[in-house]
């Protein structure tokens, strides 16, 4: 069955296409979408705005250990609901059954118009952004066409054209679509690796990170105009909290394991061992990255300083943070080295996506809740017309030219919704008790509870402090339900 978008599927095809989804898909390879989902651009990268909100190298090191507590927290919490409902589409699933349709599909809605897709999106700006260090007509300054607020670009098309080609792999079977995960999952882990070893090394031998570490919890943030101001008190929590925006986005996207648990071997067992392992392995490395970064570059530099050591981690040429790190040991070949590395995250980090996001609208449509078409399962036994539909809008989000806006909504939003599914345990716990459990949320009920207070914590300051991008996530969602009301009544 062609994977193309007919208006109507004929008896012949129906009589032929798969009717489930094949389990091929080991502990291993689930963990490693669990990583490779999660790698993408934002660890090179984040660091330097955290560092200029917060301007200490132990709030800055904090912030990643709670980040990483916290994923690690909601991964442990989600594992009861994966081991209760292990079928395609994951999370849409738990919320559905915690609250219903109505709540289900506003989950399911917000991936598709924003979450997903718009994550998908802005890897693949980042994949274009690193190539273009290789082939510069891929720069965002080659316009083809202008239309008002929509710039084509060479490098807008060359983004399009890989998610094209990810989404065909993907069609071609979820063998295709695992095979592509191993490989760039492993070469990025091997590398992170490589970084962490060798900056911490040369850190210990110069000093430099001793130095860092010096009057570690001294906090100040930089202006707009390049004023240096003192951080104490609620201005402290309040930029702890907007810069955690970067460090989730970087540890976002764990969840996906949990849409494809219905091509996952025992996924009763698998997929919490999957969420537990993937998520503590990316979060480990976070922080030694970063710990990396403080052993070879200072925390604080000049906007105006000509070399990258008078730079530092705030003021990383392009917030490249990782790029100057390696810089200060390779010399100008590092450019090349971490675009090759960031260039292979973020296209294993969209293979993983693009792989996952296509089976929750799958389990959307078998419910009559997304486009019929996406319901039906290609020849190769995977949602074909699910990946397509997903392609072509994460396609017309790449040119947007909105992709600083589409972090803050989807990381919102994406947070917003893991609280209303841990939230969902504790209903369903007191709902049906009797329920098959194969495995128990660690540290029940106090762990799911300080995520859910930690977790809107962090939404409230983000309404605070990006009260206009953190809106419009929230009302993107809202425009879920006079949609689901339409869609019910079509």
């Amino acid at each position: 069955m062609s994977d193309n978008l007919p208006n109507s599927l004929s008896p012949a095809d129906v009589a032929n296409e798969p009717t489930e989804f094949k389990r091929s898909l080991s502990l291993l390879d689930s963990t490693l979408i669990v990583s490779g989902s999660m790698i993408g651009s934002g660890v090179f990268i984040v660091t330097a705005d955290m560092a200029r909100n917060l301007g200490s190298s132990g709030w800055l090191l904090m912030l990643w250990v709670l980040t990483g507590v916290l994923t690690v927290a909601a991964a442990l919490s989600y594992g009861e609901l994966a081991g209760m409902m292990p079928k395609a589409g994951g999370q849409y699933i738990y919320i559905q059954r915690a609250y219903g349709h109505l709540t289900g599909f506003v989950y399911g809605w917000t991936v598709f118009t924003v979450i997903q897709t718009g994550t998908i999106a802005a890897v693949a700006v980042a994949f274009t952004k690193y190539t273009a260090v290789f082939v510069p007509a891929l720069g965002p300054d080659n316009v083809l066409l202008a239309l008002g607020p929509i710039k084509v670009t060479l490098g807008s098309l060359f983004a399009i054209s890989s998610l094209v080609l990810l989404t065909w792999l993907n069609s071609q079977g979820v063998q295709s679509g695992k095979l592509i995960q191993n490989v760039f999952t492993s070469a990025k882990l091997i590398a992170l690796l490589g970084l962490i070893i060798i900056g911490i090394t040369i850190g210990l031998s110069t000093g430099l990170l001793s130095t860092n570490l010096t009057n570690a919890w001294a906090a100040s943030t930089v202006t707009a105009t390049g004023e240096v101001l003192p951080l104490a008190g609620i201005a402290l929590v309040l930029a702890f909290g907007t810069s955690m925006i970067g460090s989730l986005f970087s540890a976002d996207a764990w969840n996906n394991v949990t849409f494809i648990a219905g091509e996952i071997k025992n996924p009763r067992r698998n997929i919490p061992l999957a969420l537990f392992f993937g998520t503590l392995i990316v979060t480990t490395i976070y922080f030694l990255a970063n710990v990396s970064y403080l052993s070879l570059l200072p925390l604080k530099g000049l906007p105006t300083a000509t070399d990258i050591v008078g730079r530092g981690i705030q003021f990383a040429d392009a917030d490249r943070v990782a790029t100057a790190a390696v810089e200060t040991v390779f010399g100008n070949v590092a450019v090349a080295i971490m675009a090759v590395l960031i260039m292979v995250s973020t296209f294993g980090c969209n293979n993983g996506l693009i792989l996952a996001g296509a089976r929750l609208y799958y389990a959307m449509a078998k419910d009559g809740l997304f486009i019929k078409q996406a319901s039906h399962l290609n020849k190769n036994a995977v949602p074909g017309r699910a990946l397509w539909l997903q392609c072509i809008w994460a396609s017309l989000l790449c040119l947007s030219g909105r992709y600083g806006d589409l972090l803050d909504y989807c990381t919102f939003a994406s947070l917003l919704f893991y609280v209303v599914t841990i939230t969902g345990l504790f209903r369903l716990r007191r709902t049906e008790p009797d329920a098959e459990r194969p495995y128990r949320a660690f540290g029940y009920p106090l762990v799911p509870a300080l995520y859910i207070v930690a977790g809107l914590t962090i939404c409230g300051i983000l309404l605070y402090t990006k009260t206009f991008n953190t809106g419009m996530g929230l009302l993107i969602a809202g425009l879920g339900i006079p949609v689901y009301f339409f869609t019910k009544r079509s």
